[in-house]
């Protein structure tokens, strides 16, 4: 669903912001017409080292029948932080104070997030959007999901 200028988070509605390593929980404490996203909460993956310095040993034999794929550490830690951060959105949606939520995130972690989300979670759902938003201050997100610049 593409963000314009006729996005309206009601007053207490949620916004999600997050990506394999960061989420952002918002709360607009404004209404629909003058948003103000306030920070609720903040989660964090935990480190996640590259993936060669994960490595314990060789990757097995390599020829034409014989590969075995090496894992990717780091996609495995963003899934499972996509998971618990779905978890988390499940728990906070499910009040019956939250109208309605509107989830950022970059396509991949969308995905996960989005598999992973309650059917209270998707009917609450208001928007999406296939952007990575965490790194930019609050008040550019409002802006951005709003489309007020």
């Amino acid at each position: 669903m593409a963000v314009n200028k006729d996005l309206k988070l009601p007053h207490d509605g949620m916004v999600l912001v997050s990506d394999g390593r960061k989420a952002l929980f918002l709360k607009n404490q404004g209404d629909d017409v003058f948003p103000n996203y306030q920070v609720e909460r903040v989660l964090t993956a935990g480190e996640n080292p590259q993936t060669r310095d994960m490595e314990t040993g060789k990757p097995g034999i390599r020829g034409e029948r014989h590969t075995i794929a090496q894992t990717d550490w780091h996609d495995l830690a963003e899934r499972k932080f996509a998971t618990e951060v779905a978890d988390e959105i499940n728990v906070v949606g499910a009040a019956a104070a939250i109208k309605a939520i509107v989830v950022a995130a970059p396509p991949r972690t969308l995905a996960q997030l989005r598999s992973h989300f309650s059917d209270a979670v998707k009917q609450k759902i208001l928007a999406e959007v296939n952007k990575d938003l965490t790194k930019h201050p609050v008040f550019e997100i409002e802006q951005h999901l709003t489309g007020r610049a």
